[in-house]
């Protein structure tokens, strides 16, 4: 199996990997490098994405996309809420190269105002919230649109989550998998 890289230079993201940081639910990073790797099908799909989002003068920027296994042990075994994680046991799209977290940003990188950050694991959160502000919700079902358009099914629960529709159907996979180490 192929994972594909996104880089700033190759698709014209913005990358701001959350688990590289300590800007994660955590509070510490989970990944020794900030990097982003898709299966190649859903690195096709994101590459349809872009480019609709590039026709509306938007574009994206990646907090997570291939999760190695490993990471997700690390996450579910700070915070086991199978309503925001997959338990790693079932594996998670993430950690399949099947899954991705975003946002849609500016021209000059301001993000759009989703209503609650990234991994804010509260019902404000859920794609249908109605308790954020109605230019939020907006942004949310543009995104929603975007991704859709493009081919990726969505999690409820997160705004910023998209995965196949048939993530479950890959192998899961860990660190020694990427093309190159992520947690090493």
């Amino acid at each position: 199996m192929t994972l594909i890289q996104f880089t700033p230079e190759t698709h014209d993201v913005v990358l701001d990997i959350a688990y590289a940081t300590p800007r994660n639910f955590t509070g510490k990073p989970v990944y020794t490098k900030g990097l982003c790797f898709l299966h190649e099908e859903a690195a096709a799909k994101m590459e349809k994405a872009i480019a609709l989002a590039a026709a509306l003068d938007l574009r994206f920027k990646l907090f997570d996309g291939f999760r190695p296994s490993e990471a997700q042990w690390v996450l579910w075994n700070h915070t086991p809420d199978p309503n925001f994680l997959a338990d790693p046991r079932r594996g998670s799209p993430h950690s399949r190269g099947a899954a991705i977290d975003l946002t849609l940003i500016t021209p000059d990188g301001a993000e759009l105002d989703m209503g609650t950050g990234f991994d804010e694991f509260t019902p404000l959160s859920h794609h249908a919230s109605t308790a954020i502000p109605a230019a939020a919700q907006r942004n949310r079902f543009l995104l929603l649109g975007l991704m859709s358009a493009a081919g990726w099914d969505f999690y409820g629960n997160e705004w910023w989550h998209y995965q196949l529709f048939n993530a479950r159907n890959y192998p899961l996979l860990g660190d020694a998998d990427a093309p190159q180490p992520m947690m090493s």
